[in-house]
């Protein structure tokens, strides 16, 4: 395996491409063990209270594996048996199940929650709720997309948002 290390001045934050002919155990191994250094603060670091330091999630297209910084998911859903993550960047097929991303996510102060049994959003990628549906509430989100909160998730939603 060959690591190289590019110097940007105009990069905002690290970003990591793992180049490989195939998806292998190893390559999950990598992203996992990378994903799971930016779930806890380092040694000696705190961040702010209740907040946990932003975590990454592995997600796949095509042939590449790509480390998704999750401030930069849109929004989780399962469509036809799979994950998928929607990014600025793109969608990306994911390889943890909506409750594992769930429990990764939600509740841990980076703003998603779950709207349905199929998708959950970042409340932080969401531009207005139109409560004016009987029963359920269609959330837009900044990038155009619409999402709908199914009624079992009505009320969570109301009080999560302080409504």
């Amino acid at each position: 395996m060959k690591i190289e290390i590019k110097i940007d001045e105009t990069a905002k934050e690290p970003r990591l491409i793992i180049m490989t002919d195939r998806i292998t155990d190893e390559v999950e191994r990598i992203t996992r063990l990378i994903g799971e250094i930016g779930e806890e603060p380092a040694d000696g670091e705190t961040g702010p209270p209740g907040e946990s330091a932003p975590g990454f999630i592995a997600g796949f297209s095509e042939d590449r594996a790509v480390l998704l910084p999750t401030a930069d998911i849109i929004r989780v859903y399962s469509s036809g048996g799979k994950v998928y993550a929607q990014t600025r960047g793109g969608e990306f097929t994911l390889r943890l199940r909506l409750y594992e991303l769930e429990s990764r996510l939600c509740g841990n102060g980076e703003g998603f929650v779950r709207i349905s049994n199929s998708e959950i959003i970042n409340l932080n990628q969401a531009e207005s709720f139109d409560l004016s549906l009987a029963g359920t509430i269609m959330v837009m989100l900044k990038n155009g997309d619409a999402a709908y909160v199914s009624r079992r998730y009505v009320s969570k939603i109301k009080r999560v948002l302080g409504i």
